[in-house]
């Protein structure tokens, strides 16, 4: 009681730090820990954005930046030219959405959002070619550098880069960003669209950041461990060149190998050590190209695991196996809100703290609910062992335009598995959920399963529910899952069906009030208990019932509803705010280890 009595006094301190630290005037509705850190970084995530291809010399552009947004303002949509910012205008804090109290804006549904920076480029960087990389805008996205057109994007989840060299001046220079999202629900938008449940967010919601390169440098890589020939497959996107990969666990270099940029090649990784949530080893890889003199022209680190996803047969049941072994998959949904930065985690620390309470409650897996994060979420997933199911964000509208509006799901869908391809951490792509905006799913499991066979595909998780305003997919009847959504279930769970795995994907959804941690609004779940030990009870209940589906029905996953509570939802076994864990946080990672135990005795 004392515990919950200081925690009270401390958000209502923080609360009020919030209220006078916000220099726009902001009142967060339900600040966070990090809320007022956040409002008054000069330079938000400071961290390297993109872990898996690293260069040394880089420069955020997150910060303050010059913003005119609104209904009413011009068309941010595909413009031809940039608009001219008055005087003083609006401020808005980059990453975060104009719809977020930590970006200074806090308004609903801008949809015509512009952006202006004015930057120097180091002098160290002169005769490099400039790369500017935005790590997600929402949703049409389109540059102007010192007044002309860089170029355009459209896309709401994946990163995006332009080559800005010939538009640079020597001294100052100026960026103004136009982002038009209208929220209709006819691109991806998950939960941040017409049918979702929660405030709406659009804009930059993810890093910007500029760095110096070659003119012939390192596009992209894809790594791909086999481990059946203990060897690492990589595959180097540049111009015509020559590359070196070099593994290293520390400083001991463990292979290197010689290939040419456009063509795979072998690193042998003999004896290799394998990642597992229970050991999440991870190798360094440095990799660098040569042009046609022999001269260096890019280097990047990177990282990879060892690791294999598959189906396979444990005493006759159909269950996915990792690393060639059948561990229970006990997860968490995920949904990836906060109440003060929308979309967006408020700091590095915040982004990082929802794995490592995941991990600390027992659980082994995260699905990544309707939305993807910034690159360093699943940097941490990786280093820190937590398996991730990643869904592909929805749109709600797929029968109308449907020249327009599925081509550009497919196309995000790529360009998402592209982004994250070589995260250890994710183990399974989920193309659809519930139905919602699905069309050609049974094809569009098989585009997914080919593209990426190196991974698991759920195609429709809860293919047995659907919104009423359109009519069912259903079970696609392909893919590596049967999977349906049982509130609070967990009886009348999937069961194997002799080519795919059995899985739980939502489950759950038992409500706690906590008077001073919810948002302002109605507060609901699927069920109530009125205590910490009762809610806790509860889940151990449900959770001894998921085990002996695992043990007698051949489930294989089981994914609990789920991290927090989001806005009116308060089904989480955190509060929204991250403050209190509303389950003896102990007891539930005893009974889940627990089953993750008992599913290791199946083999």
């Amino acid at each position: 009681m004392k515990n919950t009595k200081y925690l009270t006094i401390f958000f209502s301190i923080l609360l009020s730090l919030a209220y006078l630290g916000n220099a726009y005037g902001q009142t967060a509705k339900l600040p966070t820990k990090w809320t007022f850190e956040a409002m008054k970084a000069n330079g938000p995530f400071s961290d390297y954005p993109r872990p898996q291809l690293v260069r040394k010399e880089w420069m955020s552009l997150n910060g303050k930046w010059d913003y005119i947004g609104g209904k009413d303002k011009t068309t941010a949509l595909n413009p031809k030219s940039a608009i001219t910012f008055a005087e003083k205008p609006e401020q808005i804090l980059v990453p975060y959405c104009p719809e977020s109290v930590i970006s200074g804006i806090e308004r609903k549904q801008e949809i015509n959002m512009w952006y202006r920076k004015t930057f120097e480029i180091p002098k160290s960087w002169k005769g490099k070619q400039i790369l500017i990389n935005f790590e997600a805008v929402d949703h049409d996205a389109t540059l102007f550098v010192n007044g002309k057109k860089a170029g355009s994007h459209s896309g709401g989840y994946d990163s995006f880069s332009f080559d800005i060299t010939s538009l640079l001046n020597a001294g100052k220079n100026t960026l103004i960003l136009a982002a038009h999202d209208p929220n209709d629900g006819r691109t991806p938008s998950g939960k941040n669209g017409p049918r979702g449940d929660y405030t709406f967010s659009s804009g930059i919601w993810q890093g910007v950041w500029m760095e110096p390169i070659d003119r012939n440098y390192i596009k992209n890589i894809k790594l791909l461990p086999d481990l059946e020939n203990s060897r690492l497959k990589v595959l180097v996107e540049a111009g015509s060149a020559s590359v070196t990969a070099i593994a290293q666990n520390g400083k001991e270099i463990v292979a290197q190998a010689d290939g040419f940029a456009g063509t795979a090649f072998y690193l042998p990784i003999k004896n290799p050590k394998l990642w597992s949530p229970d050991d999440p080893f991870l190798y360094d890889l440095k990799i660098r190209i040569k042009d046609n003199k022999g001269m260096i022209t890019d280097e990047v680190n990177s990282y990879f695991g060892m690791r294999e996803i598959k189906l396979g047969k444990v005493g006759g049941v159909i269950r996915p196996l990792l690393n060639g072994r059948f561990m229970m998959q006990v997860g968490l949904l995920d949904q990836g809100y906060w109440p003060d930065g929308i979309l967006t985690a408020p700091t590095e620390e915040a982004l990082k703290s929802d794995i490592e309470f995941t991990k600390k409650a027992g659980f082994n897996l995260i699905r990544k609910h309707m939305k993807t994060e910034p690159k360093r979420f699943y940097y941490w997933a990786d280093k820190l062992g937590m398996l991730i199911w990643q869904d592909m964000p929805a749109m709600w509208y797929q029968h109308e335009d449907t020249a327009k509006t599925r081509p550009a799901f497919r196309k995000e869908l790529k360009a998402i598995i592209d982004d994250h391809y070589n995260s250890p951490s994710i183990i399974t792509w989920v193309p659809f959920n519930e139905n919602w905006g699905a069309f050609d799913v049974p094809e569009i499991t098989d585009w997914v399963k080919k593209y990426d066979p190196s991974r698991l595909v759920n195609g429709n998780s809860g293919f047995n529910n659907n919104p009423g305003y359109q009519k069912a997919a259903g079970d696609p009847k392909n893919g590596d899952f049967v999977d349906t959504h049982i509130y609070i279930g967990p009886y009348d769970a999937s069961v194997p069906d002799g080519k795919r795995a059995a899985s739980l994907g939502e489950f759950g959804g038992v409500g706690l009030f906590v008077r001073n941690h919810m948002w302002p609004v109605e507060n609901n779940a699927y069920g109530y208990e009125p205590t910490k030990t009762a809610l806790t009870d509860k889940y151990v209940l449900l959770m001894t019932q998921v085990e002996q589906l695992m043990k007698y029905k051949g489930l294989s996953v089981a994914v609990y509803t789920q991290t927090t509570d989001v806005e009116h939802e308060i089904n989480g076994l955190l509060t929204y705010d991250r403050a209190v864990e509303k389950m003896e946080i102990e007891r539930v990672s005893e009974i889940n280890k627990a089953i993750i135990e008992e599913g290791k005795k199946l083999q």
